[in-house]
C-alpha cells in the first residue's frame, strides 16, 4: 500500500540532510524524522485489528512524529483538538473504540459541527495520497517550496498541507496559530536561520486570518511579496474586498481559493490572483476528482478523495455518499468554463416573504463597507414577513455603525430583497477556531 509514510522513508534516503519540519527552535531532517518515527513504532503495541488511537493535535514536530508513526504501526489516527478537556477526551476516545472502521483507514477527523453535531470522518491512506496529488497538481507544490502551517492540524484545511510536502520532500514551518503576528511573519525568514531551507514559501489561511493580515499588518504582507510563491484559503467564503486587497498586495503569488471538506477530500481550486478576481469561483476539478450539480443545485463530487464514512453512522453515511458520489449542502453552478462556483450553503439559505436569500452573497456585500472589521446576516422574526434579515457587526476600533449608510452601501449592490431589515453593532461575531461563522450559534430566532 502506498502511504505518506513510505515517502517520508524514501525521501529519508533521496534527502537525508534535507529540513522536513522546522518548530520553534526545534527542527529535524528527513533521516531524522523517519529515525524518530521508527524509533516511536518500535514502543508501540501491535495493533488489533482496525485499531484507532486518539492524539492531541499540538503544534509541534511531536504530534508530527506520533501522528505518522501511527500509521506506520498500523493504527488509524484520530487527531482531537489539542485543548480538549481531558473527561472529553477520554469520553471519545471511549466512544470511538466501539465502533469498527473500514480497511484501510488512515484517519477519523472530527468536522467543526458548525451546522449540526460534529461527526468522524473517516480518511483512507489512498484517500490522503490522492489529495496530496491534487494539491500538487492543482497549486504547484515543488521540492523546494517551504510552507507554513498556522492552524489546527486536527481538521483538513491545515493537516492536508503537510501531505504534499511530506510526498515531495518539501520543508515544513509549523506555527501556532496568529496569536503572535511576529512569529507568524518570522516563519518566512527560516532560510535566513536555517541554511537548506528553501526560500519559496507557501501557506494556508483561512478568511478570517487573511482579513486580520490585511487590516493590521498589510505592509509585512506585502513585504513578503517576492518570496510568497502562492498562498491557499478555504474552509470558508472569503469577501470579493479581501481578495481584491490581498492581490493588490502580493500582485505576483499565485492566490488559490479551493473547494474542500473532511468528507470530499480536496476536489478543485483557483487563482483568483489572474486578473479577474471572481469571487466565489473556485476552479476546476483536479486529477483525482470530478464534480456536477444535482438538480436541486447541490454540488456532488467523485473520485479517489471522498470519505469512506462516518465512522459508528451507516445511516448518516447512506444520505450522503451513494454509488460512490458524495452529495453536499452546497449550492453551486458550474460556468461555461468548467469552473465551479459556490453560492452558499442549503441550510443556511433564508426564506423571506418567499424570496431566498444566500447570507453570505449579503456578507460579501457588507465587507466592502470600509469600516466593517466583521458581520454575519441572520433570520429573525418579524410581525408582518415573518422572517426578516438582520446584519449583525463589528466596526473597526474607532469606527461606530452608521446604519442608513450601510443600508446604503448595500442597496448599491444588492437586490432590494437581499439588503437587511435591521442592523445592529455587536462586539464580536461567533466563528469557529478555523474561521467558519458558526451559523448554529444564531439559530434563535428571537436574537
Amino acid at each position: 500500500m502506498v502511504s505518506l509514510e513510505s515517502y517520508i522513508a524514501l525521501n529519508a534516503e533521496r534527502y537525508p540532510d534535507r529540513i522536513a519540519v522546522v518548530c520553534g527552535d526545534e527542527h529535524c531532517t528527513y533521516a531524522e524524522l523517519n529515525r524518530r518515527i521508527d524509533e516511536l513504532v518500535a514502543t508501540l503495541a501491535p495493533p488489533m485489528g482496525g485499531a484507532l488511537a486518539c492524539l492531541r493535535a499540538h503544534a509541534s514536530i511531536e504530534f508530527i512524529v506520533s501522528y505518522f508513526a501511527l500509521h506506520r504501526a498500523g493504527y488509524a489516527a484520530a487527531p482531537m483538538e489539542r485543548d480538549m478537556p481531558h473527561a472529553a477526551f477520554e469520553a471519545v476516545a471511549q466512544e470511538l473504540s466501539r465502533h469498527p472502521i473500514s480497511e484501510g483507514t488512515a484517519d477519523v477527523l472530527y468536522t467543526t459541527g458548525t451546522t449540526g453535531k460534529s461527526k468522524g470522518v473517516m480518511i483512507s491512506h489512498s484517500t490522503i495520497v490522492a489529495d496530496a496529488e491534487n494539491l500538487i497538481a492543482g497549486q504547484g507544490f515543488s521540492h523546494d517550496l517551504t510552507f507554513v502551517i498556522n492552524g489546527p492540524l486536527n481538521h483538513i484545511g491545515s493537516l492536508s498541507k503537510i501531505y504534499p510536502v511530506m510526498m515531495l520532500g518539501g520543508t515544513i514551518v509549523i506555527v501556532d496559530g496568529l496569536k503572535d503576528l511576529s512569529t507568524f511573519f518570522d516563519a518566512f525568514n527560516t532560510h535566513l536561520r536555517l541554511p537548506g531551507v528553501p526560500a519559496r514559501y507557501a501557506t494556508f489561511l483561512v478568511p478570517a486570518s487573511i482579513r486580520i493580515l490585511v487590516q493590521f499588518s498589510a505592509d509585512r504582507l506585502a513585504a513578503l511579496a517576492d518570496r510568497m510563491d502562492f498562498i491557499e484559503t478555504g474552509a470558508a467564503a472569503i469577501s470579493q474586498a479581501d481578495m481584491q486587497t490581498l492581490c493588490q498586495l502580493l500582485p505576483r503569488t499565485r492566490l488559490y481559493n479551493t473547494y474542500a471538506s473532511t468528507e470530499t477530500g480536496i476536489i478543485s481550486t483557483y487563482n483568483f490572483n489572474d486578473g479577474h478576481c471572481v469571487a466565489g469561483c473556485l476552479g476546476r476539478p483536479m486529477p483525482h476528482s470530478r464534480l456536477f450539480i444535482t438538480e436541486q443545485g447541490l454540488i456532488a463530487c467523485q473520485g479517489d478523495t471522498l470519505m469512506t464514512g462516518y465512522i459508528g453512522d451507516p445511516e448518516r453515511t447512506a444520505s450522503v455518499l451513494r454509488d460512490a458520489t458524495l452529495y453536499t449542502s452546497d449550492l453551486g453552478r458550474i460556468d461555461d468554463g468548467g469552473m465551479l462556483h459556490l453560492a452558499g450553503r442549503e441550510d443556511d439559505v433564508i426564506n423571506v416573504g418567499g424570496f431566498k436569500v444566500a447570507p453570505t452573497e449579503v456578507e460579501d456585500a457588507a465587507m466592502a463597507y470600509p469600516d466593517l472589521k466583521d458581520c454575519i446576516c441572520i433570520p429573525v422574526e418579524h410581525k408582518i414577513t415573518g422572517v426578516a434579515l438582520k446584519l449583525l457587526v463589528v466596526m473597526i476600533e474607532g469606527k461606530t455603525l452608521d446604519k442608513r449608510a450601510l443600508a446604503l452601501h448595500l442597496k448599491s449592490r444588492l437586490e432590494t430583497y437581499k439588503v437587511p431589515l435591521l442592523y445592529e453593532a455587536v462586539p464580536s461575531i461567533h466563528r469557529t477556531f478555523n474561521g467558519k461563522l458558526n451559523r448554529k450559534a444564531y439559530l434563535n430566532p428571537n436574537t
